[in-house]
């Protein structure tokens, strides 16, 4: 009979839909954070202590588990349609228009820095009194500092995305795993379109070795300041650290591309090109791009270095 009912009183929810089970987990010093989807339990040993790190420190109201799917997609979509993020355009198939906040821009290369115990590690030796212009470096303890003002309690009052994605094709020897957690969902469905957001990803890790991918929008609510275009952010203390030996990246402040994005540049290249040095091979920022003609369906593909942000 309530099959019936349901079906009856609201014929455009699927039964799949139709309810959650509650499912809640405990973190010291923070009690019981909701899981709004998925299964924590069931994520790798490793994992579920990276992601109970970030919940301590950053206080979300809910945790929200990303499997990748074009039903996941479809809903985050609908929402920020809602929400007034993103705008569909009539005339191009499956594209939306996101504006963002005028503040909020890629290429703050005076805020990203690399962290190594020796700066040597990360900058190239210069003549006293020179400016380096190939990067910045900071040690990890002064960087900790800097930190400490930026992520406690920073996603207070929204929800924390965990994302698991691989660097290429999941299972591949050459591919990498990362996993991000972030408090903004149009930083998901970028993932989900630049990496392979898969559970299949956890499956292939295991216990395995991965690289941490924090990001904050930094607008814990409620928030203090005007939020332009429907876009959170929090462009004066927007800060985009890498710590190669931890094979750990944070980043504050900006959800604009490889601000947020972190399997960017920041995995991509920064951290990727230590992890080459390591095992012996050379990391390259590049893209792979198919491009398939509509009438006969012939396929070309490109490969190419894009030097964006």
């Amino acid at each position: 009979m309530s099959q019936s009912l349901s079906h009856d009183m609201y014929p455009h929810i699927k039964e799949e839909d139709l309810f959650t089970n509650a499912n809640t987990i405990q973190v010291q010093r923070i009690g019981n954070v909701p899981v709004a989807k998925g299964d924590f339990n069931a994520l790798p040993h490793n994992v579920r202590i990276f992601v109970a790190h970030c919940i301590q420190l950053m206080t979300p109201r809910g945790v929200y588990i990303c499997d990748g799917s074009e039903h996941e997609a479809n809903e985050i979509i609908h929402k920020l349609e809602e929400r007034g993020t993103l705008t569909k355009l009539k005339k191009h198939e499956n594209s939306y228009l996101c504006r963002t906040d005028p503040q909020d821009v890629a290429r703050v290369e005076s805020k990203t820095f690399i962290c190594t115990e020796n700066k040597y590690d990360t900058v190239p030796h210069v003549r006293e009194g020179v400016a380096g212009i190939l990067g910045h470096w900071l040690s990890p303890k002064d960087m900790q500092g800097e930190l400490n003002e930026r992520f406690p309690g920073c996603m207070a009052g929204r929800m924390m995305y965990v994302i698991p994605f691989s660097m290429g094709p999941v299972g591949s020897p050459l591919s990498k795993i990362g996993i991000q957690v972030t408090d903004s969902n149009y930083v998901l469905l970028c993932m989900r379109i630049m990496t392979r957001v898969s559970p299949k990803v956890l499956e292939v890790l295991g216990d395995g070795e991965f690289v941490k991918c924090i990001h904050s929008m930094g607008c814990p609510r409620p928030v203090p300041r005007k939020v332009k275009s429907h876009w959170p952010c929090n462009p004066e203390q927007v800060l985009i650290t890498h710590f190669p030996n931890e094979r750990k990246i944070k980043s504050f402040g900006s959800g604009y591309g490889g601000n947020s994005l972190l399997g960017k540049k920041c995995f991509a290249l920064r951290i990727a090109s230590v992890i080459a040095r390591d095992e012996g091979w050379m990391a390259e920022h590049m893209l792979i791009s198919g491009i398939t003609t509509p009438s006969s369906g012939g396929e070309k593909f490109i490969a190419a270095a894009f030097p964006s942000a």
